[in-house]
């Protein structure tokens, strides 16, 4: 049995912050939660990445609202993918009741009702929120491919795709422009054009054409498109230096794991190719919850779990931290979870042998403490949790089961008329509420087939008059023939064709940009 006494002036001295920090709650020992022993974590440690994980209905959801309350009022802006909805709570005041009176006493909380200034967001419009989009050639051919589950034989030759487009000024833009190029590839004026590049072959676009037919009759294809999200509007904050939440509804999706993971990985590859190098700072630019993670982990590749880990390695020094959102250390791929410095861990079951095991793997992710974490960890309390964080000066602190406090927003989802009043003020609304379809890839191949019947076909030869018969010489048969004219191919004809001129002028002035691909192959135009 371990002295109480050590342990809670262990924890005391472990978790003491000198700056700015978030409070979790407080030490708990044989069952009693010590208010005079906070739990904090400091706001400088927040860019250190984090794991919240737990079973289900143990407290996880509310975990996230104390973190995301907390640092709005630090001035920190959140972002939160919201799987079930139950995060929409954070728009409107908390409301007392006993249970929550009780906890805040337990725990040395002064427990005031608040909301935080947030934003909705949906992917597409599918949902309440404003409409998060992405171009097809923002969003690359790596996370295209794991949302399509191609394997890397067609990832390969969707990545080929890509190229051809960005290098012939071929804006993709949705759906329908990536399968016109992949139609335009696999044509004989295709075939020609990739012969320096290599070549395309017809079973593997079919397959890739196939899986974004069956894609797009899904309803995906409202998610790619523009006007394109800019994920600096994450970063926001109010006139009063307050952080925005912005929440990502993601419960009208939840039949498709691949795509909203796989998007939330393409914000976090936006935000990384976008922001500049800050180093150690204060406080986080942004925190960002990932829920559900392992949906992003799930038969991924290798190299996907290569370019996750780096991401997720360099972007702290972009300031922004990153918390990831499961059952289980388990389900965070090794390389990713030795990143994750703060560790808040809920009740785990063990129902059955792979819950054991998941038991034990969790264990043995946590420093060594005084204790029993394989029985403590099955025996938590809803809203209790075993928390280890990085401190101010970068060491792990001690183990500590912890009373978590009691969020001051709604722990419910907020009524509809509340978010729809949210959307409907929000100052991003204007900017991304309407699609467009400017020209891109479909309308420019498309002209060119039209362009090249016409320009393909020949001049007709004019039937010389008798007169002319009469007046011209006498052919010399004994002078060699001239070879024949070669006639131009459809190909030539296209290139040299006004229309094609004409487009390639408008792509220039369109992109006028230079397009790069970062560690996902994602892009972002910069103008020049």
């Amino acid at each position: 049995m371990p002295d109480h006494a050590d342990q809670l002036e262990a924890i005391r001295g472990g978790y003491d912050v000198d700056g700015a920090a978030l409070d979790l709650g407080a030490a708990v020992a044989d069952g009693t939660a010590h208010a005079d022993v906070p739990v904090r974590i400091p706001l400088s440690s927040l860019n250190r990445h984090g794991l919240v994980a737990g079973a289900t209905g143990t407290g996880k959801t509310k975990t996230l609202q104390l973190m995301a309350e907390q640092l709005s009022a630090q001035g920190v802006p959140v972002f939160l993918a919201d799987i079930k909805g139950d995060l929409s709570g954070v728009a409107s005041t908390g409301v007392p009741d006993d249970k929550v009176t009780a906890r805040a006493a337990e725990v040395g909380q002064q427990w005031e009702p608040t909301s935080c200034p947030t934003e909705f967001l949906s992917l597409g419009g599918l949902g309440a929120g404003v409409p998060v989009r992405a171009t097809i050639t923002s969003f690359g051919p790596t996370l295209l491919a794991k949302v399509l589950g191609l394997n890397d034989v067609q990832e390969s030759s969707l990545a080929l795709v890509f190229h051809y487009a960005d290098q012939n000024g071929l804006a993709l833009l949705d759906l329908k422009d990536l399968r016109a190029v992949i139609t335009h590839l696999t044509s004989d004026e295709g075939k020609a054009e990739l012969k320096e590049l290599g070549g395309l072959s017809a079973a593997t676009a079919g397959v890739i054409l196939r899986e974004l037919i069956a894609f797009a009759a899904e309803g995906a294809d409202v998610f790619f498109g523009e006007p394109e999200f800019d994920t600096a509007e994450l970063l926001r904050t109010t006139s009063d230096g307050r952080g925005f939440v912005t929440c990502l509804e993601l419960s009208d999706v939840q039949d498709k794991p691949a795509l909203f993971s796989t998007f939330l990985m393409w914000m976090l590859a936006d935000l990384f190719h976008d922001l500049p190098e800050v180093g150690d700072v204060d406080k986080p630019k942004l925190v960002f919850f990932f829920d559900e993670a392992h949906l992003l982990f799930d038969d991924a590749s290798e190299d996907f779990l290569d370019s996750i880990s780096q991401t997720v390695r360099l972007i702290r020094s972009k300031g922004v931290g990153v918390f990831f959102v499961t059952q289980t250390p388990k389900d965070v791929p090794g390389d990713v979870l030795a990143q994750l410095g703060n560790r808040v861990q809920h009740a785990l079951r063990a129902y059955t042998p792979d819950d054991a095991k998941a038991l034990k793997a969790t264990v043995s992710t946590f420093p060594r403490s005084t204790y029993d974490l394989e029985e403590l960890l099955t025996t938590l309390g809803t809203g209790e949790a075993v928390v280890t964080v990085l401190s101010e000066r970068g060491a792990p602190t001690p183990v500590a089961w912890t009373r978590l406090r009691a969020p001051q927003s709604l722990m419910a989802p907020s009524a509809a008329g509340v978010v729809s009043a949210v959307v409907e003020a929000s100052a991003l609304r204007p900017k991304y509420a309407q699609a467009l379809d400017r020209e891109s890839a479909y309308e420019k191949l498309v002209a060119r087939l039209a362009e090249a019947p016409a320009a393909a076909e020949p001049t007709r030869r004019r039937e010389p008059k008798s007169s002319d018969r009469a007046a011209a010489p006498r052919k010399d048969r004994s002078a060699p023939a001239p070879a024949p004219r070669k006639e131009p191919s459809v190909l030539e004809n296209v290139v040299t064709s006004s229309a094609f001129k004409s487009a390639l002028r408008s792509a220039g002035s369109v992109l006028g940009r230079e397009i790069t691909r970062s560690l996902f192959g994602t892009a972002r135009r910069r103008r020049r």
